[in-house]
């Protein structure tokens, strides 16, 4: 797999607080450059980014599929809002042009075995997105194996469209070790994100070989870059 083919797979990504509309504009035609299959930013800007992207892709003579992808993040990044603020950011996200939404699982209810409640919200997120993608971020660096493995099977049974390893913001981010136990755990119709510390093209093949779909980092396209 070339590094074209690899950067068809990745969510390029700034979330950064700080983060400027020129900076986002810039991902964005960075994204729409290198074909990524999307940019992931901040819920502030989805609106601009979609008007932006729309109107770049316009003037190259795109079709709406060809369109790069608007994604952005809910309940970012601690993940302890309630349901009905995940619910509002998502549809507010959706109203504003996304077309992808990450969103952070309450991580202390995981921790509080409520794996019942923790698959009835990943399910009302879902219904709020409609025909638009989901990735669950279940933040895999404050897991134990067995609460992984857990979750692969909630998120499975939510439906879920991606399980997501890691928001970048918590002290770690994918490892090889994690997207294979996703790749034995999780049902047919989900699919793995490996996001956070992917800093070369030799690591991002190595996800994708081990059953990552979609790869979150923002080095792969500065790297592309020279």
């Amino acid at each position: 797999m070339d590094r074209e083919e690899i950067l068809k797979r990745v969510d390029h990504t700034l979330l950064a607080q700080g983060a400027t509309w020129e900076q986002i504009k810039g991902i964005c035609d960075d994204g729409i450059r290198f074909g990524t299959a999307s940019v992931c930013i901040p819920a502030s800007y989805v609106k601009c980014a979609s008007e932006y992207v729309k109107e770049q892709e316009k003037k190259d003579g795109k079709g709406e599929n060809e369109r790069l992808k608007i994604c952005t993040v809910i309940g970012f990044p601690n993940g302890y809002s309630t349901t009905a603020v995940k619910v509002y950011e998502t549809e507010d996200a959706i109203k504003n042009g996304a077309d992808e939404i990450d969103m952070v699982i309450n991580i202390g209810w995981v921790k509080d075995a409520r794996f019942e409640d923790v698959k009835e919200e990943i399910k009302a997120v879902k219904a709020a997105c409609g025909s638009k993608v989901l990735k669950v971020i279940i933040e895999t660096c404050l897991l134990d194996e067995e609460e992984k493995k857990r979750m692969c099977n909630v998120v499975t049974e939510a439906g879920a469209d991606y399980i997501k390893t890691s928001t970048g913001f918590a002290g770690g981010g994918a490892t090889f070790e994690d997207v294979k136990l996703f790749s034995e755990n999780i049902g047919p119709n989900v699919k793995i994100k490996a996001a956070g510390g992917i800093s070369s093209f030799e690591d991002a093949l190595n996800f994708i070989e081990l059953g990552a779909d979609r790869l979150g980092t923002s080095r792969l396209v500065k790297i592309a870059k020279g």
